[in-house]
């Protein structure tokens, strides 16, 4: 869940305060493969995306929405990809998404796919690769082999047809859901990997973030892990970071404030625990993200994110902000040893929520 302005983008395990969005429409997740088309049988296809969004990647905070137009972005904003684990359909569905639209022609064939912003298949493309690349990366830290699997299976993505402004997680309908309006959610490569957090931690932890503090832990972990794996991907790709990383999605914010740089939130506040909490989970998770980015500095992003997303297995639907603190701290302690579990310790010290 995201908010700034009138921005909301939620999960909808959290607070009734969180919009929920319609249920799928019946018959469409097989409806999809259908058309007669046959399949190609690809499990890779070559395409063009944002890595994550064009303000990072160009440091150009004057770059507007436009109302959609292929020309408020250059060329220069766009980078090759390659999307990976096709299931050989032609359709965007693989081993660990399966884009769902109702805006526009689904993007078929076996490419390449080199839309602009203005067509709707190029948040088709984001959408897929952004979460297939965030999967990819939880892999990559040993989440499936030596660590337990989080989310492996194919997440289901419905792109662009929810008319508000407005992108959520649902665990009942096991689905994100990106919307339209200002910037379109799911141009923002940050946006997507933020909702795909909620969807990593229901399945660690069913239900979670019942309550204001474990919301707000999950509204955190879904910036740290847009952040983390924005960073990652962008420099396996070659492109380039040039807006602050713990600034989170750029481009989105473009549409909703006024200040640069351009920041839905940040990971790198000075917020305090409990003096600072408000009582809504956006703000409240700046704290719980501060800790997890202080990690990260200390520790490097590979030991950081194992011990951060391994830490919430560990975790309940209304962990506390205490309760998470001193879980991720015996993760590090269990997995590391005492030197790692120091740093650990003292992030979540100097934000209050240990002693």
């Amino acid at each position: 869940m995201k908010r700034t302005g009138m921005l909301v983008l939620c999960t909808a395990v959290l607070i009734s305060a969180c919009a929920q969005g319609p249920a799928p429409v019946a018959g469409l997740l097989s409806a999809q493969g259908g058309a007669g088309k046959p399949p190609t049988g690809g499990s890779t296809a070559a395409a063009r995306a944002f890595l994550p969004n064009p303000v990072q990647t160009s440091g150009d905070e004057s770059l507007t929405d436009a109302k959609d137009s292929a020309s408020a972005v250059p060329g220069s904003a766009y980078y090759p990809v390659t999307l990976s684990h096709l299931d050989g359909s032609g359709y965007l569905s693989g081993d660990y998404a399966k884009v769902i639209s109702e805006t526009g022609t689904p993007v078929y064939g076996s490419g390449p796919f080199n839309f602009t912003r203005d067509q709707d298949g190029f948040e088709q493309i984001m959408a897929y690769f952004w979460v297939t690349e965030a999967q990819k990366y939880l892999q990559a830290l040993g989440f499936g082999s030596e660590l337990p699997g989080v989310n492996n299976r194919p997440q289901q993505i419905r792109v662009g047809q929810y008319g508000q402004d407005n992108s959520f997680q649902t665990d009942k309908q096991d689905l994100l859901r990106f919307g339209k309006g200002g910037v379109d959610d799911a141009e923002d490569g940050e946006v997507i990997v933020h909702e795909y957090g909620h969807a990593v931690q229901a399945a660690q932890v069913p239900g979670f973030g019942s309550n204001l503090e474990a919301g707000s832990i999950g509204e955190a972990f879904g910036d740290y892990l847009a952040l983390t794996v924005a960073d990652a991907v962008a420099r396996a790709n070659g492109a380039p970071i040039r807006t602050p990383l713990p600034c989170l999605m750029d481009w989105d914010s473009t549409s909703y404030t006024t200040s640069v740089p351009h920041c839905i939130r940040r990971t790198d506040t000075t917020k305090h625990y409990p003096e600072s909490v408000v009582g809504e989970v956006h703000a409240d998770g700046e704290i719980w993200s501060r800790a997890l980015w202080d990690i990260r500095q200390a520790l490097g992003a590979r030991t950081a994110d194992r011990i951060i997303v391994n830490a919430q297995f560990r975790f309940t639907p209304d962990v506390s902000f205490t309760a998470a603190a001193q879980a991720t701290v015996d993760t590090a302690l269990a997995m590391y040893g005492a030197a790692t579990a120091g740093p650990v310790r003292t992030a979540f010290v100097n934000r209050g929520f240990l002693k």
